[in-house]
């Protein structure tokens, strides 16, 4: 082929602290589609990933479970690997970045950006435990708020009121780890010189040829104009203990996990370069002439639009072609919920019995190109999948495959391949295709089924089940059951990225070989008799969806009792009736400027005026989404003066003990019925 390209493509390393769940999905659904249409094409394409294994969360789980750290990424390895086989993620090579090729490629960058004078020695103080003997980063430091004084806040941030401050700031400090009560102590850190004016100029260009306006805004508004330097120095050290690669010529200093997370692509890719006789260097030199593509959520766009392509580009390599960024999921229109069982894993999913690529094509028929978020509404899912998957597309099989098998001993008639249907569909070929390359997933989809539409409308007009009543029609019915066919056939190589499992068993229906995307123009044959046909695909049925909702409640509970969640401290019914609880409706939600953290929320509780109240809920809700819904406000409040003005009370939110295994924060709703100014007791 001579446009055959050489590409390499990554999506983002999950963290070996927890499970794959269908968050996750969307992203690896969505790069390993875009990889498969591509190999389709015979591009010479490698996809590679790898488990995030690094840092004090992993240290102190291993510690928790009596295992080593290597012994927990070993296992957690297995489990992640299992789950992405199970959906049908076609990595090339599935890696660590605990591994010596990763330890190599990290330490050669960092001195490679050392000699380029983009390394910096500085001392820090930093808050130590001096129970556990290590330094606390941010989220394991917790305290008072010096602002509102709201207690059992982290080290850099306060949730309630939205202030932001440096560990340091807070009052009566103690150690999120042991209890302690933190000391302050010095220590020399390695900083990498984003600050650079070289990093800067280099990021300013090459931001222009990012593909989505979204990534380029919000790495414009990080960047600034030419004449500000708003970029700041990135710490790439931690000290002792850590579960990590220790730095070149720095005892018992570690590189950052998210200093060697991303050169992880680049060992997991040496990794099976070295296996399949690849030259690794010509395909990460700087003038190599191959591509490369990063598939990552919204979330870490900082850290592979900024640090990632700095790095490489100050260390010696190429820099990436592109960052594909998607945005997160939401389940019925809301968070991911434990408690509602729509925290779904990866493996409860195949555990209870549900098609894997069911969820593939959801997410391929709701996915495009932006970074907006996409809602898995589980009513929608499963009638979409029905009525594509079974109602449109498999049917057209098993409505012509019994009599082309039984009248025409499963030949095609060859004269049929040049019908006008089929011709309209290979004709989609190129606009598919585009779609396809373009990551506009979803519009692809309503392509293909718009032709399976067509072709159940030549079904229903044709009616071979009233030609096979009639003798005299047998050309008539052999011409319609072979183009039936042949239109499945076309069809299964559109729908193969998305659906590769369900194709593979179609190429065996049909006795044919895998094919790829140049196939599509090669029709089926009378040289060869398609199989007897057998069911390609079952209905998603409601007690399914029930089954696994429950199945993911039902890991609630366990997970409640593993993390000892522990309750307050006692009170009687006197304490709790000085607070007053009171049903209030959102009339407006609004941004507040200056502030990326906190929402202005005015609520109607029903005493002749509103309220406005600040919450620390920015990053869970979009102002919009909440307008005209109902919460619960802590009424009795004293108002309390903020630099936006005042808040004059509290609304109540949930959120998880440990927000690094399962973030979110959950504002209450009262259900139906409720009406504003209503007390709770």
């Amino acid at each position: 082929m001579s446009n055959k390209r050489q590409i390499l493509v990554t999506s983002a390393l999950p963290y070996a602290n927890g499970q794959i769940h269908i968050g996750h999905l969307v992203e690896y659904i969505q790069t390993d589609v875009w990889v498969r249409y591509l190999k389709l094409n015979q591009h010479e394409v490698y996809y590679v990933g790898a488990d995030d294994t690094h840092g004090t969360p992993i240290m102190l789980r291993a510690e928790k479970e009596g295992l080593t750290p290597k012994q927990l990424i070993d296992n957690v390895w297995k489990e992640h690997k299992r789950d992405f086989d199970a959906f049908g993620i076609s990595f090339d090579n599935y890696y660590t970045t605990d591994s010596p090729e990763n330890k190599e490629l990290a330490s050669q960058i960092y001195l490679e950006l050392q000699k380029n004078g983009l390394i910096a020695e500085r001392e820090i103080e930093q808050y130590y435990d001096p129970v556990k003997e290590m330094f606390l980063s941010d989220r394991f430091i917790k305290g008072e708020c010096p602002k509102c004084h709201t207690k059992d806040q982290y080290g850099d941030s306060c949730e309630n009121c939205g202030a932001t401050y440096a560990p340091t700031d807070l009052i009566n400090p103690y150690s999120a780890l042991s209890g302690a009560e933190p000391v302050r102590k010095k220590s020399m850190h390695y900083f990498f010189k984003l600050s650079d004016t070289r990093c800067e100029e280099f990021l300013r260009d090459w931001v222009q040829g990012l593909a989505q306006v979204e990534a380029t805004n919000k790495m414009r508004e990080w960047l600034g104009s030419d004449d500000e330097h708003k970029l700041s120095d990135w710490d790439i050290s931690r000290d002792a203990p850590y579960f990590g690669f220790e730095i070149p010529g720095a005892p018992n200093k570690y590189f950052y996990v998210w200093l060697d997370a991303p050169v992880g692509y680049y060992a997991s890719f040496k990794n099976l370069a070295d296996k399949i006789g690849l030259n690794f260097n010509d395909w990460v030199k700087p003038d190599s002439t191959t591509e490369q593509y990063h598939f990552i959520g919204k979330d870490i766009l900082y850290f592979h639009t900024l640090f990632w392509p700095a790095m490489l580009k100050f260390s010696g390599h190429r820099t990436p072609t592109n960052v594909f960024a998607h945005g997160f999921l939401t389940v019925d229109g809301a968070k991911m919920s434990k408690s509602r069982g729509t925290f779904i894993t990866a493996d409860s999913f195949i555990q209870t019995g549900m098609n894997p690529e069911w969820l593939r094509y959801y997410f391929a028929a709701k996915l495009n190109a932006s970074m907006e978020d996409l809602d898995l509404n589980l009513s929608d899912f499963s009638a979409r999948t029905n009525s594509d998957l079974v109602g449109k597309y498999v049917n057209i099989a098993s409505r012509a495959a019994g009599f082309l098998v039984k009248r025409f001993d499963g030949k095609i008639n060859d004269a049929a391949m040049s019908h006008e249907l089929l011709s309209n569909l290979r004709a989609a070929q190129s606009n598919i295709g585009t779609l396809y390359e373009s990551r506009e997933f979803g519009k692809a989809m309503r392509a293909i089924m718009e032709l399976a539409d067509q072709v159940n409308v030549f079904i229903d007009g044709n009616k071979p089940w009233d030609l096979a009543k009639d003798a005299s029609k047998a050309d008539e019915l052999h011409a319609v059951c072979s183009i039936c066919l042949e239109a499945f056939r076309i069809l299964t190589v559109y729908l193969s990225p998305v659906m590769p499992t369900t194709a593979a068993k179609a190429y065996a229906f049909l006795n044919i070989a895998t094919q790829n995307w140049a196939d599509i123009n090669v029709p089926l044959n009378s040289s060869q008799a398609i199989n007897a046909y057998s069911h390609m695909m079952t209905r998603v049925e409601d007690k399914q969806i029930e089954a696994l909702l429950e199945a993911n409640k039902e890991s609630l509970t366990a997970e409640v009792l593993e993390n000892d969640i522990e309750l307050a401290e006692t009170i009687s019914i006197d304490d709790f009736v000085k607070v007053d609880l009171r049903i209030a409706k959102i009339v407006d939600c609004k941004a507040v400027e200056g502030s990326t953290k906190l929402l202005q929320l005015t609520l109607d509780v029903n005493e002749g005026k509103t309220r406005n109240v600040f919450s620390g809920i920015a990053s869970a809700y979009k102002p919009e989404d909440l307008v005209g819904k109902l919460t619960v406000l802590v009424a009795n409040l004293a108002p309390r003066k903020m630099k936006f003005g005042i808040s004059e009370g509290m609304v109540l939110c949930a959120s998880s003990k440990d927000e690094k295994t399962e973030p979110g924060l959950y504002l209450l709703e009262p259900n139906l019925g409720a009406k504003p100014g209503m007390r709770i007791s």
